[in-house]
């Protein structure tokens, strides 16, 4: 499969067999006390119960298992804000591959130190995302790594897209799932799977004001850089990912943008609610649920928690915002 592939259907449910041995299923839990916030049926997949703590080990683990000799020789570069250097970290470290995870400076320190304990090197460069993408892609040129983009690499979206089967498989009747985007391939691996599971499922993204590039280009249908201002890193890109963009063209539902105040209120009533701990871009679908609270009135509706990576930081803000 070329990079410029969109994934199948077909394409997640071999995902899930290839991720199987290394990962176990995640719980989809009911809270009645979210139900009654959102005036909803809520349930919750809990893709921050993974070893490392977010949704993104599913992508890597597929995609590294893929590779071909020459590429693991090679070693794999990439670029991330924490989960997604994790993620790739974390599957290396399984096959005994050698990877470099470019992250800006200023990362989520815990997320820094959780990859190098999984034997990867971090290199940091810039002040964003992009500054370090831009960076390792360099890197990758020069020295011959197999650069991952963190978005346009169809074996990552159908990985992630495997949350999505997990759900329909325990809760066929779900009727609107809200994920939250940064990249977008959590959101085209959703889409992906419960489009061919039950086409009249809707697929919502949510997204930071303060960070809004995949949203304005899903709206515009073209590439449209923005501001990056967010505090929640897995939100936080300035360029979008086409390869994703296309998926979320053709399947997505609607998409929402959320401020940094809802998300950090949001992180609280997670923590109050469900005794989760949510890190921002997780606490992302929460905020986007009660911003459409009146069209979701009555719905069986899934947020995907995608990751519990907080930093204390944050948390504090977090508790002082909502306290």
């Amino acid at each position: 499969m070329s990079t410029s592939q969109a994934p199948t259907f077909q394409d997640v449910l071999a995902a899930r067999k290839r991720i199987a041995p290394y990962l176990a299923r995640t719980p989809l839990y009911h809270y009645p006390r979210l139900s009654e916030l959102v005036g909803a049926e809520v349930w919750v997949k809990h893709e921050n119960h993974h070893p490392l703590g977010a949704f993104k080990a599913r992508g890597g683990i597929n995609l590294i298992s893929q590779l071909s000799p020459e590429e693991k020789e090679r070693g794999v570069i990439t670029a991330s804000t924490g989960n997604h250097g994790q993620s790739i970290a974390y599957a290396a470290q399984l096959f005994g591959v050698r990877a470099i995870i470019g992250m800006p400076n200023g990362a989520n320190p815990g997320k820094v130190t959780a990859i190098e304990r999984l034997g990867a090197e971090v290199v940091f460069y810039g002040q964003d995302f992009d500054d370090a993408r831009q960076r390792v892609e360099q890197l990758a040129e020069e020295e011959g790594y197999r650069y991952v983009s963190s978005g346009d690499e169809p074996h990552l979206i159908a990985g992630v897209g495997t949350h999505t089967l997990e759900i329909l498989q325990e809760l066929p009747d779900a009727e609107v799932i809200l994920v939250p985007v940064g990249g977008g391939s959590g959101a085209s691996g959703a889409c992906i799977a419960a489009k061919a599971i039950n086409p009249a499922i809707q697929v919502i993204g949510v997204q930071a004001e303060k960070a809004p590039s995949a949203r304005l280009t899903w709206e515009a249908r073209e590439r449209v850089e923005a501001k990056m201002e967010t505090f929640a890193e897995g939100l936080a890109t300035r360029a979008p990912f086409m390869l994703p963009q296309s998926i979320l063209w053709e399947h997505l539902h609607d998409f929402v943008l959320v401020s940094e105040e809802e998300i950090l209120r949001c992180i609280v009533h997670f923590l109050e609610r469900t005794h989760n701990l949510a890190e921002g871009a997780a606490a992302a679908s929460l905020a986007g649920a009660l911003q459409l609270r009146d069209r979701l009135a009555g719905k069986k509706v899934v947020l995907i928690m995608t990751g519990g990576n907080l930093s204390l930081g944050n948390l504090r803000r977090a508790l002082e915002l909502g306290t």
